[in-house]
């Protein structure tokens, strides 16, 4: 079993999660709760971190692709050679959930440049690994998920993690 990045029809993350849960494929849709204003009312309201994309947990093989993208809302899988989906690494799922899950605030950081890899080594990220940056006076610790071209961050101190 392998992750893979699912791209799908504009606002249908969470439809198309849902879809292919009733079909029993492991996803992970990567959200966070943001406020959201209307006229009369404020509401917490979860948005995707990565919108227009979740994963899905799958066999390569042609039956089991061919299965998700007959999915409602299911455009493509995320292919660096065409035709033929690319696996995301289990480590970057690992470290996206455990920021997700971590429920701090987080920053997303669209197109990263490479930096410097490190691995958590204490704390509530323990064991994540990512790519540290420095922003203005403080250190983020990034989460890439190099197939999307994104990546998501967390205020970490530099205490706290060491090169891999």
């Amino acid at each position: 079993m392998e992750w893979f990045a699912l791209y799908v029809k504009s606002r249908h993350e969470f439809f198309t999660h849902n879809e292919l849960q009733k079909k029993s494929i492991e996803t992970f849709l990567p959200a966070a709760k943001k406020w959201r204003q209307w006229k009369d009312r404020k509401k917490l309201v979860d948005f995707p971190i990565f919108p227009g994309y979740l994963f899905v947990q799958i066999s390569p093989n042609p039956e089991r692709f061919l299965d998700v993208l007959k999915t409602k809302g299911a455009v493509t899988l995320i292919s660096a050679e065409l035709g033929h989906p690319t696996p995301v690494p289990p480590e970057e799922i690992y470290s996206l959930r455990l920021l997700i899950e971590s429920g701090k605030e987080l920053d997303i950081y669209p197109h990263l440049k490479e930096g410097t890899l490190v691995r958590v080594r204490r704390g509530l990220f323990q064991g994540a690994e990512g790519i540290l940056q420095k922003k203005e006076d403080r250190y983020i610790f990034l989460v890439n998920i190099k197939l999307l071209g994104r990546s998501v961050g967390v205020k970490i101190h530099a205490d706290d993690v060491e090169t891999i």
